[in-house]
Formats: C-alpha cells, sequence, structure tokens
C-alpha cells in the first residue's frame, strides 16, 4: 500500500522503517527543515528517558546499539534537599537495572538516518499538513507552494498538537479530552566541572523536590547535564513571578543553593529560554476512514513517568504485531488502536500520579521507607511482587495489566503498615509511660 505518516519526531520515522519492511511504500512529511542539519533550537525539549519499552522496540529494527551509544545510564533517583544534602534511591531492588538519558536530537538524528536508509521510504521536510480528508486526501504547504496529494492510509504521528487528529475530532462520534496542567516546564543547563568531568552523579536522575515545584536534571554525554524545571505558570512559585536577575538569583538560591555554582549561564538561559504547556490528551477512536493517529498524537502524556517515547514507540511495536495477524493496514491500524487505548488510558493516569509523587513525596521519610520495603519484597519474592516502578520501566508488561498488580500490591503494602502500627502501638504508649 501507499502510506503516508505526518511526523518526523521521533515515532514517525520509526514507524516508517517497521511498515517499509512489510513491503509498503511510506512518505513521511515533516513541517521543519531537516533537524539533522538546520541549526537546533535550544530549550524546546526534555530529555528523554528511555527504558524496556523503548528499547524493545529499537532492538526488533536492529537500532538499539545505535541509540545506546549516546545513551547513559541512570540507575536510580538523586534527591537534593534545600540545604544542599542528597540521598539516593536505587530504581530496583539490586540496583543493576537502569533507564537510559538521551536528548532527544540524537535519537532523532538515529531513527531518520534509518527511515532514510530503508528501501521504500521517502523523506519529505518543510512539508506542512494544513488539511487531511478521511479519504487519505492531504492539502500540504511546501517551499514552493501549496500541493494536494492522496495516500491509501494517512497515519498522523505528529505530536500533541497533531494536525491529523483535529479531522478526527471533528466528528460528532469522537470523544476528544486535552488536560492541560497549571505547570509548565523550562530548560536549562547544568555545566561540566572545571576539570571537564560530571559536576554531578552521571548515574542519577537528580530531583530537587519543593512540594510546589521541583526541578530535575539528566546527564548527557559531554558531561553537562540538561536540567528541567517544572513550576505552576502563575502565583508565587511560579514562571510569572520571575522575570528579572535579582528575582531569578533569589529564587534559585533559596530553593537550588547546591545547583547554582553549576549553572554559570542560569540567569540568560532563565529569562531567554521558552516556557512550554504539559497536556494529557485523550481520544476515541483513532482511526476514521482512511486516516488513522498514534503516539501523543492520540495520547499524549505528561513525562513524569519517562514513558511519553517508550509508549508511543510500543504503539508501533503493537502495530506490526496486528500486521502479522491482517496484512490489511486500515484493519491492523484499527485493531491495534483498540488494544492499546486501555494501556495508554493506563499509563497516562500512572504519569499525573507520579508527577505528585516526584513533587511531593520523594524527599519524605516515609517515603524512603516504603520504598526500602517494596525492594525487600522484591528480594524475598520476587515471582509474587514486582513493583509497579519496575514493571513499567523494566519490562513490556502492558500499562494496564501494570497498573491492577501495582495496586494489589499497594493494598498489601498499606495492610502490612496497618499491622505494624497496631502491633508498635503498645510499646509507643508503654514507652510514653515509663
Amino acid at each position: 500500500m501507499d502510506l503516508a505518516i505526518v511526523g518526523g519526531g521521533l515515532s514517525g520515522p520509526l514507524a516508517a522503517v517497521f511498515l517499509a519492511r512489510r513491503g509498503h511504500q511510506v512518505t513521511l512529511y515533516e513541517r521543519r527543515a531537516d533537524p539533522r542539519t538546520a541549526e537546533r533550537v535550544a530549550g524546546r525539549s526534555i530529555n528523554l528517558a528511555l527504558s524496556a519499552r523503548g528499547i524493545d522496540a529499537l532492538n526488533r529494527i536492529g537500532l538499539v546499539d545505535d541509540v545506546m551509544a549516546h545513551a547513559l545510564p541512570m540507575r536510580g533517583r538523586m534527591l537534593h534537599d534545600r540545604d544542599g544534602t542528597t540521598a539516593y534511591q536505587s530504581y530496583s531492588a539490586d540496583g543493576s537495572k537502569a533507564i537510559n538519558s538521551v536528548s532527544r536530537s540524537a535519537l532523532n538524528d538515529v531513527l531518520l538516518g534509518a527511515a532514510e536508509s530503508t528501501p521504500g521510504v521517502s523523506l519529505r521536510f518543510e512539508h506542512r499538513v494544513t488539511e487531511v480528508d478521511e479519504t487519505g486526501v492531504l492539502r500540504i504547504e511546501t517551499p514552493d507552494g501549496a500541493t494536494t496529494t492522496h495516500h491509501d492510509l494517512v497515519i498522523g504521528m505528529d505530536g500533541a498538537y497533531s494536525a491529523v487528529r483535529e479531522r478526527i475530532v471533528r466528528s460528532s462520534r469522537t470523544a476528544y479530552q486535552q488536560e492541560a496542567l497549571p505547570w509548565g516546564y523550562k530548560e536549562l543547563t547544568i555545566a561540566a566541572a572545571a576539570d571537564g568531568g560530571y559536576a554531578l552523579d552521571p548515574d542519577s536522575l537528580h530531583i530537587w523536590p519543593r512540594q510546589h515545584s521541583m526541578m530535575i536534571a539528566l546527564p548527557n554525554p559531554d558531561h553537562s547535564f540538561t536540567a528541567t524545571l517544572f513550576w505552576p505558570f502563575d502565583g508565587e512559585h511560579g514562571f510569572d513571578a520571575l522575570n528579572n536577575e535579582t528575582a531569578v538569583t533569589k529564587r534559585f538560591t533559596e530553593e537550588y543553593v547546591d545547583a547554582v555554582p553549576l549553572m554559570p549561564d542560569l540567569v540568560p538561559h532563565f529569562l531567554h529560554n521558552p516556557v512550554s504547556a504539559l497536556v494529557t490528551v485523550r481520544l476515541w477512536p483513532w482511526t476514521m476512514g482512511r486516516i488513522g493517529v498514534l503516539g501523543d498524537a492520540a495520547h499524549a502524556i505528561v513525562p513524569f513517568y519517562g514513558q511519553g517515547m517508550n509508549c508511543s514507540f510500543e504503539d508501533v511495536v503493537e502495530l506490526d504485531r496486528c500486521l502479522e495477524r491482517t496484512p490489511d493496514v486500515v484493519e491492523a491500524l484499527a485493531a491495534c488502536a483498540a488494544n492499546r487505548k486501555p494501556n495508554t488510558d493506563a499509563i497516562a493516569d500512572m504519569a499525573l500520579d507520579n508527577f505528585a509523587e516526584m513533587r511531593d513525596k520523594v524527599g519524605s521519610r516515609w517515603f524512603r521507607v516504603a520504598k526500602r520495603a517494596e525492594h525487600k519484597l522484591e528480594r524475598l519474592a520476587p515471582s509474587q511482587f514486582t513493583s509497579l516502578y519496575e514493571l513499567v520501566s523494566f519490562t513490556t508488561v502492558p500499562y494496564a495489566e501494570a497498573r491492577r498488580r501495582g495496586q494489589r500490591q499497594r493494598r498489601v503494602l498499606d495492610a502490612m503498615a496497618d499491622t505494624m502500627d497496631t502491633i508498635t502501638k503498645p510499646f509507643d504508649r508503654n514507652k510514653g509511660d515509663a
């Protein structure tokens, strides 16, 4: 079939490779200039956390080694208190498992290169899709003017603000919700140390949890860190309250005292780099006639479980599985959507839950005790207990199943905590009477 993919970000080129390997002709349309040759725009991309689901997708087309060459493993969280003290939390019970920090641009370059070198794939940069018809007709703006083209199937993988999705949303039978958080994000840079090494532990994802807001930092191969602020847009702790050098310096000195000396360009970067929105998108159906959407276009999620890219890559794997059962891509895409919808809803909810955990809870003593209890149970009974974080990040267990198992296990942990509280209360009371 003659297929079109709209969107040359991450999942679009990946899907192009999978589909072309099944014998389809694929044209990929991207509104930007080729990012491999164009000037990079700073401050517009959160570093990505590549984990098991994304690695599985890349491995299926032989790209995992190329991508991992740009990745840095992070085996746990390093928590930074206001006074500059730190505490480490391993992601896995034995400390060996890692999520991988990779820059969006490096990964995009690898994926575009793979698509370009795959027979049957054509890349069309500076081609902005302005209108889509459910019969497969595309209207496109190019440097040479507007044009119209037709494909047997159009798959929109053009992100959270998808042009292809807009056509589906206009149907009276579509359920669509876009939920924007009152928090946004801004990127900054933690520089390499004076000796050229890392200024922070490169084996960790660094978090400065502050209840009303937080900052995270992920390592880069050049020994810098990409730091990302997640702050409210408005209010005392929001971005809007900081619009001059004095205010920026005061806030960071109060909230992130140990990071300030590591950020020599803090003030100009803060004042110059944009603030971007965080949205969750829910849509059904994902297909209409000869058009459909996958990835963020169908189910954008907030980044607090590190699963946005991994989830989108898993969409492509599921589409490939459906093509094993039926060679008709239109039917396979509809089947893929039906299979993925419960799982993408589950990870959307878990990502929102994890925002509260990262922002408010990870620094608390009781949270740290609970994490140690989880890891101990995993070591004692690995076949019966696997933490929700491990299920999501280090396995390909469907998200909906992982969430169900996580909820059951949480009830067990809560019951254990209640039992311990009941047992220890008499001793506490006796101790108080002594």
